[in-house]
């Protein structure tokens, strides 16, 4: 795997990863936890942004004394800008920070523009189904799982995947599977799912610290 965008690693340094949230923030706890454990080596979570002003994530990230901010999307601009501007500032922040792994923990906002060359490969995603099922533009939450029902799937999970300019096209590093229960609906299944994604953020985080520090 190539390493363009972050920082160059000596022996000794720290990996420092960039958390982006735009809600309640489980898989963001999921791997604060993680990092206390010691499960996380060298890397060590320095920064979380969330793209809502008012997500809990934030409350999670300071409780941890973890450095924490909001960049949110400019309201008045058309999708297209409002989405490469916001990743124009996460990426300045990455920089600054000089963040080395970007995890999208359940971040709703679209990356795109110089971000995606600068972090290639630095940049992982977890989505709520088993990719290449339900992704793609529009399909987050329960929208996924609904599609997953109304399909009659038989199983369903989560998937980690790199980041590149497609919306949830680029590679994938690991994925969890479930079952689909007589009965479920969308809540329910939802339940199970975020149960697996807690696990495989993760796994996905300890895999990517690995490759860039060593």
């Amino acid at each position: 795997m190539s390493k363009p965008g972050g920082p160059a690693l000596q022996a000794q340094d720290i990996l420092k990863i960039l958390v982006l949230v735009s809600g309640n923030g489980t898989n963001l706890q999921a791997l604060i936890d993680a990092e206390k454990a010691g499960r996380f080596g060298r890397g060590r979570i320095s920064l979380v942004i969330s793209d809502r002003e008012d997500a809990y994530a934030l409350t999670r990230a300071r409780n941890a004394g973890i450095r924490s901010l909001a960049e949110t999307p400019g309201p008045k601009l058309p999708g297209p800008e409002r989405r490469e501007a916001l990743s124009g500032r996460i990426l300045a922040q990455a920089r600054a920070e000089g963040a080395g792994l970007i995890i999208l923990a359940g971040f709703l906002s679209i990356l795109q523009g110089d971000i995606l060359e600068a972090y290639r490969n630095r940049i992982i995603n977890i989505h709520p189904s088993l990719l290449p099922k339900y992704g793609g533009k529009g399909m987050y939450g329960e929208r996924v799982h609904k599609a997953v029902l109304a399909a009659g799937e038989k199983e369903s999970g989560c998937t980690v995947h790199l980041v590149d300019e497609g919306t949830d096209t680029g590679p994938i590093l690991l994925q969890r599977r479930v079952p689909v229960l007589e009965g479920d609906d969308s809540e329910s299944l939802a339940v199970r799912i975020h149960n697996e994604e807690h696990q495989a953020i993760v796994e996905a985080a300890v895999m990517m610290i690995e490759r860039l520090t060593h």
